[in-house]
């Protein structure tokens, strides 16, 4: 712990005078610290406008992508059947008539209360036949219907089990085929896949307690009902794939009469999408606009002054606006978007005309499509241009401002090794000063108390 020398000797405030001039020498290291902040202040923007690259790049790259503007409606004139379409889609309509549902093969045996044994007393084995006519022989661990259900779903055969209590103590074993539809047929015996091909084993489901619950059965549906050129066409589970191109049927029940279903460009989802672009565009643009703008203040004596943004005069940035908005603004086909209800503004943004893109898009659905695709594409271009991890101009920036903090910090921790020496050393100074004067001050005294005393010896003889 330090012992403070202020005015030991000398009466200075010698703690001051150091402080004062330790705040002159610390001066070159406030600058660098000044400098520190306002690089990261750079950094902060600058990854706030990378940010908003991101987000327009990932949005601007999905509407470019290949069909991601060919959305399309699907509907039906019944509520139980829906349909979906994909960007694989085209306007048009066909009518369905769905006769039948898809059902899976649920079978119950007879009431029992153990699982039975074979001849030589031990469980009996139980075979599995899917539809294919490929057997799964199962052999349970005993004769508990416990085991015989794990035995059952540990084989993998096609069909699960579960034990169902059927009264006075005793149950059924439930089996459900694990495939829908017609291709989960199966049948279970009760004996070994042997005993199956020689036609001797019991069949599981024939018992006069048994029962096929539910048969294994394929959906079923015809398109052009009561034409010549009628067609059935079958699903085993309850959707009717590629009914039309990209389009995809769902029914909950069967109908009575033909369904028509109906595909249609999708015009409030594609321009949902042509708006949501705009506003990001709007949102990097009006981002770089405000952190470049240059504000004015009046002092108090009347003097204005002007302060620029962060971005003010930073070509890069400036770059990356003119190119966004050269992005957007620039004509497609030979048509201005303009046309497409998207137009800039005298500020440099954009303002989106969803009903005249809506009109568009009713006039010319694949030519306004393409015009979207098209502009989405260029502007994904510029955003990656300027955004990319490792070429992009503002990761670039911002390395080298993190790179100059980083230097900055080891001059700054330099300096305060350089400065606690400065402080060492004028302390000795000043301590070394204080012990010589109150050396002097000490012989001072010695010889100001020898002149006194000679003084009051040399009256004493003249008397």
């Amino acid at each position: 712990m330090g012992t403070s020398i202020d005015g030991l000797a000398s009466g200075l405030n010698t703690t001051s005078m150091i402080d004062a001039q330790m705040a002159v020498e610390a001066l070159p290291q406030q600058q660098l610290q000044s400098k520190v902040t306002a690089d990261q202040s750079m950094i902060n923007a600058l990854n706030s406008l990378n940010t908003r690259l991101t987000v327009l790049n990932s949005l601007s790259s999905s509407i470019s992508a290949p069909g991601a503007t060919n959305l399309f409606t699907a509907t039906t004139n019944n509520p139980a059947i829906t349909a979906t379409a994909s960007t694989a889609a085209t306007p048009g309509s066909i009518d369905v008539t769905v006769t039948q549902l898809s059902s899976t093969k649920i079978g119950v045996t007879e009431a029992l209360t153990t699982w039975p044994t074979d001849a030589s007393g031990n469980p009996a084995h139980l075979t599995l036949v899917d539809k294919t006519g490929k057997t799964t022989e199962i052999t349970p661990a005993s004769t508990s219907l416990d085991d015989v259900v794990k035995a059952v779903n540990a084989a993998g055969g096609g069909a699960a089990a579960v034990k169902v209590p059927a009264g006075n103590g005793t149950y059924r074993l439930q089996l459900t085929s694990t495939t829908g539809g017609a291709a989960g047929d199966f049948q279970a015996y009760q004996g070994t896949a042997a005993d199956v091909t020689a036609g001797t084993a019991t069949d599981l489901f024939a018992a006069p307690t048994a029962a096929i619950v539910k048969p294994a059965a394929d959906a079923q549906a015809v398109l052009y009902a009561g034409t010549a050129a009628q067609q059935a066409i079958t699903s085993s589970s309850n959707t009717f794939s590629e009914v039309l191109p990209g389009v995809a049927v769902t029914a909950t029940a069967v109908s009575s009469s033909p369904v028509t279903v109906t595909v249609a460009s999708d015009i409030a989802g594609i321009t949902k999408k042509a708006s949501d672009l705009v506003s990001s565009v709007n949102d990097l643009l009006g981002y770089i606009a405000s952190s470049s703008a240059v504000s004015t203040t009046t002092s108090t004596t009347g003097v204005a002054s002007a302060k620029g943004g962060i971005f003010t005069g930073n070509s890069s940035v400036l770059a990356v606006s003119d190119a966004v908005t050269e992005a957007v603004v620039a004509p497609v086909n030979g048509k201005s978007p303009s046309e497409y209800g998207i137009v800039i503004e005298r500020d440099g943004t954009f303002t989106f005309d969803s009903g005249k893109f809506a009109s568009a898009m009713a006039a010319d659905p694949a030519g306004t499509q393409s015009a979207l695709s098209q502009i989405a594409t260029r502007v994904a271009s510029a955003a990656t241009n300027a955004s990319d991890p490792v070429s992009g101009s503002i990761p670039q920036l911002i390395k080298g401002q993190q790179s100059e903090v980083s230097d900055l910090t080891s001059q700054i921790a330099d300096w305060d090794i350089r400065l606690t020496d400065r402080r060492a050393s004028l302390k000795a100074v000043y301590t070394n000063m204080e012990v010589l004067l109150g050396g002097l001050k000490s012989q001072s005294a010695w010889l100001t108390g020898q002149i006194s005393a000679l003084s009051t010896s040399s009256s004493s003889s003249g008397k």
